[in-house]
């Protein structure tokens, strides 16, 4: 088990295509091996047709129930926190918004989200809902979503309040520059420190899967007898691989 330092790192563009690559189930399998299992942004799911796997790193922004002097306090304009937080996003980038798991607040819509698009970030992932995301579609964003809910409403009981702090997102702890990784089973969260030997690991471990598959679908045997794969099949592959 290596030893993290636990510290914020900068995780750079080959370590997010290599988490592409693993299916999400090994990634989470990944970040529980070392100790992280509350990591599944739970009740999110992918809405965007033909977006198969994603990785990105999280800038994050933070809702806040409405409330009159929030909202007097609140800059508007090109100011608003939310173009604020998107203005931090670029390639490899991915807009992450607690918004308390709400059905009726958005995190916006197609005009405001073209922010996104021009930038070239990689998507959105919502605690909350999206909407246009047909127009998004049709329009072609480039953008990956993954959200509660879709909805007309835009925002009725909350506002966005605060960017790139440590916020929440179905139950996950988000902190800036960690990475959301997702497919069509849902999407999760790797702590930055722990992005790259995750990635190591779960390579690995879908290495020495697929060598048990190979065994079982030869020898034509129950996956119990090789599954889950012990230290000693991992041992087996390495050598009848030369890796």
């Amino acid at each position: 088990m290596p030893t993290f330092d636990m510290k914020p790192k900068y995780v750079p563009q080959d370590v997010l295509d290599g988490l592409k690559s693993i299916p999400g189930a090994t990634v989470y399998g990944a970040v529980c091996h070392f100790g992280c299992p509350l990591n599944v942004c739970e009740g999110l799911r992918n809405l965007t047709p033909g977006k198969q796997r994603f990785a990105a790193r999280a800038v994050t922004l933070r809702f806040l129930p409405r409330r009159a002097d929030l909202m007097a306090e609140k800059p508007g304009g090109v100011d608003d926190p939310e173009y604020i937080a998107m203005g931090k996003c670029g390639p490899g980038d991915v807009l992450v918004a607690d918004i308390m798991g709400s059905s009726r607040d958005v995190l916006a819509g197609d005009v405001k989200l073209l922010q996104l698009a021009m930038n070239n970030a990689d998507g959105a992932v919502i605690d909350g809902a999206i909407r246009d995301l047909d127009v998004m579609t049709e329009e072609d964003y480039g953008l990956t979503i993954y959200a509660k809910h879709r909805s007309f409403h835009g925002g009725v009981d909350a506002t966005p309040a605060e960017v790139n702090i440590q916020i929440q997102c179905g139950g996950a702890l988000v902190r800036p520059g960690d990475v959301l990784v997702g497919d069509n089973d849902g999407v999760l969260v790797v702590p930055s420190w722990m992005a790259e030997a995750a990635l190591e690991w779960a390579v690995e471990h879908e290495d020495v899967e697929n060598y048990v598959k190979e065994k079982i679908r030869a020898e034509r045997v129950v996956p119990g007898t090789y599954y889950p794969p012990t230290e000693e099949m991992i041992a087996e592959m390495h050598r009848v691989k030369g890796t």
